[in-house]
């Protein structure tokens, strides 16, 4: 299933992209370590990738997250990720939001696109009512993401996440199926 917009579309990862998706990742791993927590440091090869890939599915089966590659529509290039994940049911019904964008293709606006993508599913399909996103406070870009995609900002989170060994300080965005025009 695609989700497309204007310059992308959206997808979930199949086993059949852990090749371009190790190469995503291998190529940007310095540039994402700077915002975003690394969770092991083991080695990445094809078979780690398709075993991840098989996760994501898993999580996926389980209502717990739904992860998209970001594919550019002319020519089909893995140029990131969108995630919707900690899916809350029951009297919650939300998720939180994380992306990650090569940074060849940074500050284009395939990043918002996507967001709005995969917020547009989430509501719809996945008939969620709020979804929440972090920012580090210096990541003005991500900031710009959020609030382009909709958000709202809500506050600061003190010291919630540890990223390259230090707890980051986080501004709180959320949006809500009231607040997303649904087309």
């Amino acid at each position: 299933m695609n989700l497309n917009g204007d310059r992308i579309f959206i997808r979930f990862f199949e086993e059949t992209d852990a090749e371009i998706l190790l190469d995503f990742q291998e190529r940007n791993r310095d540039f994402f370590q700077k915002r975003s927590p690394i969770f092991d440091d083991k080695e990445h090869t094809i078979d780690t990738t398709k075993e991840y890939i098989g996760s994501l599915k898993t999580r996926m089966e389980k209502d717990e997250n739904y992860t998209f590659g970001i594919f550019l529509m002319d020519g089909a290039k893995l140029i990131g990720d969108v995630s919707l994940f900690h899916v809350g049911r029951g009297p919650v019904q939300k998720c939180m939001i994380g992306y990650r964008l090569d940074q060849e293709w940074n500050g284009k606006g395939y990043t918002t696109e996507a967001v709005k993508l995969a917020v547009k599913y989430a509501f719809n399909e996945l008939k969620l009512h709020r979804i929440e996103a972090g920012a580090m406070l210096d990541n003005i870009g991500s900031m710009r993401v959020l609030e382009k995609a909709g958000f709202q900002k809500e506050g600061i989170e003190r010291k919630g996440v540890k990223i390259n060994g230090a707890w980051e300080d986080h501004q709180i965005f959320s949006i809500l199926a009231d607040d997303f025009e649904i087309n």
